[in-house]
């Protein structure tokens, strides 16, 4: 059985080879096209040093404490003239895509579907044959082709890959191009172009509980990582702090219902910052952080928002004297055109 296994470049740029049982990740990656920095191939010099971040594999045992130390192997690091994968994993490469020969995957499909969730929020699918070879880490995004222009515009799955079709939550951003498209011209069976996946931000293996926070559209990279964990389980506890604007932002509550349904420990709220708001919980994600959420600094907390999102909440926990054990976030600014 082979194993699949998603190789992130420093330039935010994933690859996924497939790798046979008993082939080192290094042997797999040269065999489909992709060129891990080497030197030796015998585990002597530590120039094909990478960092797994997720799954299970065999360090080998022909290397020697010059390429790869005790103390690196206790934290993840490996040598991939010597790692054979045991299961699925996530592997961080550091050299730029360009270098390994590994860029970006370009994708056709169409539009399956485009639902305008509220004034501020549009739900799109696409789908298409292609998209079957998809693959990428729940988090992560790509960037999409506006038709008719050169343009292109990012956006992170909502969803995982389905049947050859994925979605997107994109903000509704009046007079932008993406934006003016959808909701003045696109119609089911429209041609999309994507490339990618891209990005650092994805579910890592959950090894402790998760602080979630969301802010508006950034809500799209959770509800494809709740997704995942429906479908892998976990036994950590995991919170999600949703935050909009305006009442008319708060979109996707019954998605959100629903993992909470099927997902043991998983709880979420949602906070609308305009004090006038009917919604019965007001104010920032900040102010709805508790410290049971933080649990002492035991907890790996995901943020994706604007950049004052970012920044407000990172001065929070700072001001709350606790180090997460990790701080993952994605800051993201609606374009304009």
């Amino acid at each position: 059985m082979s194993h699949q296994i998603a190789l992130n470049f420093e330039d935010g740029v994933t690859r996924f080879v497939n790798a046979n049982p008993g082939e080192t990740l290094a042997d797999a990656a040269y065999r489909q096209g992709i060129n891990i920095p080497l030197d030796c191939r015998d585990g002597a010099c530590g120039t094909c040093k990478c960092l797994a971040e997720a799954g299970r594999y065999e360090l080998g045992e022909d290397y020697i404490d010059d390429a790869l130390s005790a103390d690196e192997a206790a934290q993840g690091f490996v040598l991939t003239c010597q790692m054979r994968a045991l299961s699925d994993c996530v592997v961080r490469v550091p050299a730029s895509s360009q270098v390994c020969r590994a860029g970006q995957g370009s994708f056709q499909a169409s539009i399956s579907a485009v639902r305008q969730l509220s004034a501020s929020t549009i739900a799109l699918s696409i789908k298409g044959e292609a998209l079957n070879q998809l693959a990428f880490l729940p988090g992560q995004y790509v960037n999409l082709g506006v038709p008719g222009s050169e343009q292109t515009r990012a956006y992170s799955f909502s969803s995982l890959q389905r049947d050859g079709e994925v979605s997107f939550l994109i903000r509704n951003v009046p007079g932008g191009l993406m934006s003016s498209f959808l909701t003045g011209l696109a119609k089911a069976g429209d041609s999309l172009t994507l490339a990618g996946p891209l990005g650092s931000f994805y579910l890592r293996e959950i090894r402790r509980p998760l602080l979630l926070l969301a802010g508006g559209t950034g809500l799209a990279p959770f509800t494809a990582m709740l997704e995942k964990i429906a479908e892998q389980g976990s036994e950590h506890p995991l919170h999600l702090i949703y935050g909009v604007t305006h009442d008319v932002d708060l979109v996707e509550l019954e998605r959100l219902e629903d993992f909470a349904a099927r997902i043991p420990q998983f709880s979420f709220s949602a906070c609308v910052a305009n004090p006038e708001s009917q919604y019965p919980r007001k104010g920032y994600v900040t102010q709805h952080i508790e410290p049971a959420h933080l649990n002492q600094g035991d907890v790996d907390v995901y943020l994706c928002g604007p950049p004052p999102m970012v920044e407000a909440v990172s001065q929070f926990i700072r001001e709350q004297g606790i180090a997460p054990a990790n701080f993952y976030y994605e800051k993201f600014a609606a374009s304009a055109a």
